[in-house]
């Protein structure tokens, strides 16, 4: 059984920084894409952040704001979350996808307070 676990969420003030990292466990070999999506109050999810083997993919609203990167361990991925705006607050939710089937954590809270 697969499972992602996110951490690092907590509150910021704006133009603050904040690194969420997400572990995976259980018996995939590798994911082929891994990412972060977002959930702020009322709304829907969003993507935030993906990242594969040979590219990068970010949200216009986070844009040279915020780097996703995958560790050396196995399963790993981050988000390095700079100048921090109140509207960033949201749970922040780890995906990792392989063979067309998606996984995901429960989420963190980010909170950014102007």
């Amino acid at each position: 059984q697969v499972q992602l676990v996110e951490s690092g969420g907590g509150l910021v003030q704006a133009g603050g920084s904040l690194r969420l990292s997400c572990a995976a466990s259980g018996t995939i070999f590798r994911f082929d894409l891994m990412g972060w999506y977002r959930q702020a109050p009322g709304k829907q999810r969003e993507l935030v952040a993906t990242i594969s083997s040979v590219w990068e993919n970010y949200a216009d609203s986070v844009k040279g704001r915020f780097t996703i990167s995958r560790g050396n361990a196995k399963n790993t991925v981050y988000l390095q979350m700079n100048s921090l705006l109140p509207e960033d607050t949201a749970v922040y939710l780890c995906n990792a996808n392989t063979l067309g089937v998606d996984y995901w954590g429960k989420g963190t809270l980010v909170t950014v307070s102007s």
